[in-house]
């Protein structure tokens, strides 16, 4: 799914880091030559399996890819806790994406008001 050119650019100064869950592969740069009190960092870059849509890279790789993380997730394993869920990517405009009750979309009819909202008036003083 990636262009020619960014595959000539990730063969010729790319090398392969690792690849996730999905197949999409994360690559930095082969020759990078941190200066010494310079604000420059290596590139990484991601070339996606599937479509092209930054909400499919897992928390981890995001980490990494944002140098928030020094080392990649396939050299440093991260500690995964219990409360945690599984990675998805954002559904927003697919059939898959959350929707309410009471939205027009769905056959569920909205929930009843309890009574305890009273809507403003402007014309009544108080």
């Amino acid at each position: 799914m990636s262009s020619f050119a960014t595959r000539l650019h990730t063969f010729f100064n790319g090398t392969l880091v690792g690849t996730d869950e999905e197949g999409n592969r994360y690559y930095k740069e082969r020759r990078a030559k941190p200066m010494v009190g310079s604000s420059l960092k290596e590139r990484r870059w991601v070339i996606y399996r599937t479509e092209k849509e930054a909400s499919r890279v897992p928390p981890e790789w995001q980490g990494w890819m944002n140098h928030t993380l020094e080392q990649a997730p396939t050299e440093a394993s991260l500690t995964k806790f219990a409360w945690q869920k599984q990675h998805q990517p954002n559904q927003t405009g697919s059939p898959g994406a959350y929707v309410p009750e009471g939205d027009p979309r769905t056959a569920k009819p909205r929930a009843a008001t309890t009574g305890d909202y009273q809507a403003w008036n402007p014309n009544e003083a108080g």
